[in-house]
């Protein structure tokens, strides 16, 4: 089965997201590709679902984030989408809050792994806001700091607003905190074809390339063949480096008829029992991970 391709549309409140959201459909409809969307919005009415296309699959997240509060609804709608619609390609738009890697981590389902490509986090911000940040609190500030670290393409929107000065400015404050992130300036979200397909980030099943550690935010899926001793992989959480900030999965040990649905986040472990059994994938997301050696210390469990 061919597996579909994914995109997050990050930015913060008035970035530009949902009209990059529409220049990106009206792209695929062009080329003649299925598409379908996650709208992810904090309020009990969606506002933004008015401006896609009918003839265009969507599911709508209410009120809630995806990154926090309704994680287990995003997993149910996805794999819906894939069951019913069959798509090539899913934009998940979310909301002006949402944190990158809680945002991963509630798309990257154990179950739904392997029907799924993701290609990357498309980030947008509003020139002018970044410029003027400081207005905000700090938690917002920091929200506004981790949304751009953590891209893969970087889109620095309405720069017809913005001076010359101030757009060579912006761009090198952002390559400087994202440098592995493509930057583009842009107005009403309009941005190359050729930048959007090139997106292909490091979210990688048994991990066929370079040995040398994953720039940035990345993610790899490790599915056991056998049951485990409870003991060693307990010493195999202990020995995980900081940098490794959600796990999830289900692990079957050693005696046990059902496996157990683990999820770890930064450095707390949990179990849960299951009473069927379950694809034995686990999920990882880490930031410059070097998931060949991850992947040799789970073969040796």
């Amino acid at each position: 089965m061919k597996r579909a391709e994914m995109y997050i549309l990050s930015g913060f409140l008035g970035s530009g997201k949902t009209t990059l959201l529409k220049e990106l459909l009206k792209k695929e409809k062009e080329e003649g590709r299925k598409a379908a969307v996650l709208m992810n919005e904090f309020g009990s009415i969606s506002i933004d679902s008015n401006e896609v296309d009918q003839d265009i699959p969507l599911k709508e997240l209410l009120g809630g984030c995806v990154c926090c509060t309704i994680q287990e609804k995003l997993e149910a709608q996805l794999q819906s989408l894939l069951m019913e619609e069959q798509p090539e390609v899913i934009f998940l738009e979310t909301t002006g809050a949402a944190h990158p890697v809680e945002t991963l981590d509630s798309i990257l389902s154990p179950l739904l792994i392997s029907r799924l490509q993701l290609k990357g986090i498309i980030t947008v911000i509003d020139g002018l806001q970044w410029l003027h940040r400081q207005s905000f609190s700090p938690v917002i500030q920091q929200l506004l700091f981790e949304q751009a670290r953590h891209a893969n393409l970087l889109l620095i929107n309405k720069q017809d607003l913005l001076k010359e000065e101030e757009k060579a400015a912006l761009t090198f404050e952002l390559q400087s905190i994202n440098p592995h992130a493509f930057t583009l300036l842009t107005s009403y979200s309009k941005v190359p074809s050729n930048k959007i397909k090139g997106l292909q980030v490091h979210f990688n099943g048994r991990i066929e390339n370079t040995s040398k550690p994953s720039l940035q935010l990345s993610s790899f899926v490790y599915t056991f063949d056998h049951p485990i001793s409870a003991d060693k992989f307990d010493l195999f959480l202990r020995s995980l480096p900081d940098a490794i900030y959600r796990i999830k999965g289900y692990v079957l040990f050693l005696q046990a008829q059902y496996p157990d649905l683990f999820q770890y986040s930064y450095g707390t472990p949990i179990f849960m029992k299951e009473e069927m059994k379950m694809p034995l994938n686990m999920v990882f997301i880490g930031e410059n991970i070097n998931w060949k050696d991850i992947e040799a210390k789970l073969d040796a469990l």
